[in-house]
């Protein structure tokens, strides 16, 4: 089958097998709690992905980790959220830092396929999901960090967290920073959030930090708190991004049951391959923008402008696979049930279209993008 065909043959050239050994298994399998798709993931050197060659990664680009989400996100959507969460930590790490030490973490990160968590911002209404949640002091030697995370993917799998913190400095004022933090500090704790079935196994559960001490060494200093949106933007393009395409291609495994059991008419099959054909295409030119321009306002623009059409393009799919494929797949299969209720997740990550909309406009009309 030509469908998919680029997209699993990325994957195959980054991490070979884990594309065989993930179909091997059965999706709800994959998706459940005791899943073992992150580790497997892990054995295969996944962690690595995005980190520079020079640092012991395997150096993919925007674009092929792209098509690397959608692959995986048809085989086990939960895997496709947690490594793009991690990524998008990695991600963080790259663009905002140049420090000798951060190489070291990285390279470290490589070497051994380790997890990172983000702890960064979260999404509640009337806050900004740019600002940190995390509380901290000054003690001897560090700092003490108190708050919590929910949902925070990886919460079982991580190896560290990263967060993003307002430190209190009597010498230059308040500053930001990024505090790195072992998965096994004393003083956090792990509770149960995620109570749906659905995307499960990428453990996304609350992380709970009681006064963590986290050493100097592990704190870095970003800048003044009102640097905090440029920052943060350039890593938000490809959360953007890499969720996008990880819920398209949940969407694709809908898709793609459609196609192989030719179910409804060629126009019909060719209608939905359309849609999700063009979605992807349009995350592909998100990537190749970043690639070649930056991550300017404008590619944070263009990043929510495409991710909300391809949250609309998964609402239309998903709806006429699931009619195609009959009402007695549906009663017969909890799989089509599942990827109809994952692919939808995509419109419940901040920003939400609602929240972004009149500001998104404002930017149209000139104004500078402001991020709710």
């Amino acid at each position: 089958m030509h469908f998919l065909q680029k997209e699993r043959a990325t994957l195959e050239r980054f991490i070979p097998t884990l594309d065989s050994q993930l179909q091997a298994k059965s999706l709800l399998d994959l998706e459940r709690q005791e899943s073992p798709a992150l580790q497997i993931f892990r054995e295969l050197g996944g962690p690595g992905l995005l980190i520079p060659k020079e640092y012991g990664g395997s150096g993919v680009t925007a674009l092929e980790l792209t098509q690397i989400q959608r692959a995986i996100a048809t085989r086990s959507p939960s895997l496709a959220v947690a490594a793009n969460m991690h990524h998008c930590t990695v991600a963080a790490l790259l663009e905002s830092i140049a420090d000798e030490s951060v190489a070291e973490f990285i390279r470290a990160i490589a070497d051994n396929n380790l997890y990172l968590a983000s702890g960064f911002a979260e999404g509640k209404t009337g806050t900004s999901i740019l600002l940190p949640t995390m509380k901290c002091q000054r003690v001897d030697g560090g700092l003490l960090v108190s708050g919590s995370k929910k949902p925070c993917s990886l919460s079982l799998s991580m190896h560290f967290l990263t967060a993003s913190a307002i430190v209190p400095s009597k010498e230059d004022g308040d500053l930001l920073a990024l505090v790195i933090i072992p998965a096994d500090s004393p003083g956090i704790e792990r509770k149960s959030f995620w109570k749906t079935w659905v995307l499960k196994a990428a453990e996304s559960e609350e992380i709970i930090l009681n006064d963590v001490f986290v050493p100097e060494e592990f704190v870095y200093y970003l800048g003044q708190p009102e640097d905090l949106e440029n920052i943060l933007a350039k890593a938000f393009i490809w959360v953007e991004l890499f969720l996008s395409a990880s819920y398209l291609g949940t969407a694709s495994a809908l898709v793609e049951r459609v196609i192989a059991e030719r179910k409804g008419s060629p126009g019909e099959r060719a209608s939905l391959a359309i849609e999700v054909e063009g979605a992807m295409a349009a995350l592909e030119a998100v990537a190749h923008s970043i690639m070649y321009f930056g991550n300017s306002d404008h590619q944070v623009a263009q990043s929510l402008f495409v991710r909300y059409s391809v949250q609309r393009a998964i609402e239309r799919v998903t709806e006429t696979s699931t009619e195609l494929l009959g009402g007695i797949a549906f009663i017969r299969s909890e799989e089509i049930a599942y990827l109809l209720a994952a692919s939808r997740a995509l419109a419940f990550h901040p920003p939400s279209r609602l929240s972004m909309a009149p500001f998104l406009d404002e930017y149209l009309a000139g104004g500078s993008l402001v991020m709710p």
